[in-house]
């Protein structure tokens, strides 16, 4: 896949990539996926979106060529490949922060690495493609267990251990009145995910029935569509006894509707960084004192956030892309058990060389679209 410009996007042959270090890997893509994030590249919102550039930071594969220091992988390994990019052993990276990691993307102030999302993150190509670099492959990748089914393994790269981030960054105490903006992957995840933390009640916010249809029976979430209301965080109050949720989770991001004002100014004249209408819902519809979870993509651009509101109120912001890695090991322990079944997201499969139209479909949520998986060579 290579992106041509806003909206255009199309299947061309490229060099197969090769070993440029003694850490990296080749793999060889059996599944991959389309993120909403990666919608955000497709309209043209991320900065420094260069034709050409493969997108791509959901994806598995089987090791097809290891680097010369590569210890803990072999080829033929069967391997679930995380979006971030890490060394592995720097100062953040030491700390967990390996979504931050201070060697892969060192123009950047703010962000590491990531597969497939503009030179902004670092220039990796990413994995909606036949094969795909890993750099640091003892580091970032991981055998998929023999009893995790492929498309399971497949939503752990982002989607599913970015909701549960979600949900962690939330401090949800038992009993907790949860709200989650957005019913896409990220946020189908993040309300799953809120009752493993002890969530009493989650409330999951869109526009789209469909989606919420889905927050419903995959996530048991109440369920509101906010084109239904006047107001939505009048709702938001009204439904919690007038004090606002404990937790908000902003899983929609950049392009979020509900403002014409702010999505025009955003999304379509991009004069800021995104749309702040789900941020600014979530300052305003939690309680004094709570906490904002922030997992939806924005850029790097001011925005017109309620920033004085979130400090009179005396609100927790908490934000950052999701360190996929460190999910990993309580979220098997949950599939394990049977507790989760992340591949019941997946709502379309598409061959690789039907991927415009897959994102096409994606972006103009045709067809109940919610998630949609890649499948190379098929």
């Amino acid at each position: 896949m290579t992106y041509r410009g806003p909206y255009k996007v199309r299947v061309e042959e490229k060099d197969r990539p090769r070993i440029e270090h003694p850490n990296d890997a080749i793999v060889r893509v059996t599944l991959a996926a389309i993120c909403g994030s990666d919608l955000h590249l497709y309209h043209g919102l991320m900065p420094d979106t260069r034709i050409g550039h493969t997108f791509g930071h959901e994806f598995i594969g089987v090791v097809d060529e290891v680097g010369s220091s590569v210890e803990g992988l072999e080829v033929g390994d069967r391997v679930m490949v995380p979006f971030n990019i890490y060394c592995g052993s720097c100062w953040f990276c030491a700390r967990g922060l390996y979504s931050n990691c201070h060697n892969v993307n060192p123009n950047a102030t703010a962000i590491g690495g990531i597969y497939g999302y503009s030179h902004s993150t670092g220039g990796y190509d990413g994995g909606q493609a036949e094969y795909v670099r890993v750099p640091f492959a003892d580091v970032g990748p991981m055998v998929i267990p023999e009893w995790l089914a492929d498309e399971d393994a497949l939503m752990l790269t982002d989607a599913f251990s970015t909701g549960y981030f979600g949900a962690q960054l939330g401090d949800i105490v038992e009993g907790d009145t949860v709200v989650v903006l957005g019913a896409g992957p990220v946020g189908l995840a993040a309300a799953r995910s809120a009752w493993l933390m002890g969530a009493g009640r989650v409330i999951a916010i869109d526009q789209l029935d469909y989606r919420l249809e889905k927050a419903a029976s995959f996530a048991f979430a109440e369920t509101r569509n906010y084109t239904h209301y006047d107001d939505i965080v009048v709702e938001m109050k009204k439904t919690t006894g007038g004090l606002g949720a404990d937790v908000v989770i902003d899983a929609v991001g950049a392009e979020a509707d509900g403002n014409l004002v702010q999505h025009v100014t955003s999304a379509k004249l991009k004069l800021q960084g995104g749309s702040p209408v789900a941020l600014n819902w979530a300052i305003d519809g939690v309680r004094k004192g709570g906490t904002v979870s922030v997992m939806g993509a924005y850029g790097p651009l001011f925005s017109a956030v309620k920033f004085g509101d979130a400090m009179n109120k005396g609100l927790t912001l908490r934000m950052n892309q999701a360190p996929v890695k460190r999910q990993w090991p309580r979220l098997l322990e949950h599939i394990e058990a049977g507790y989760l079944k992340p591949s019941e997201m997946i709502t379309h499969r598409i061959p690789l060389e039907h991927i415009a139209e897959g994102y096409h479909l994606f972006s103009s949520k045709l067809d109940g679209c919610i998630k949609t998986v890649v499948v190379p060579g098929s």
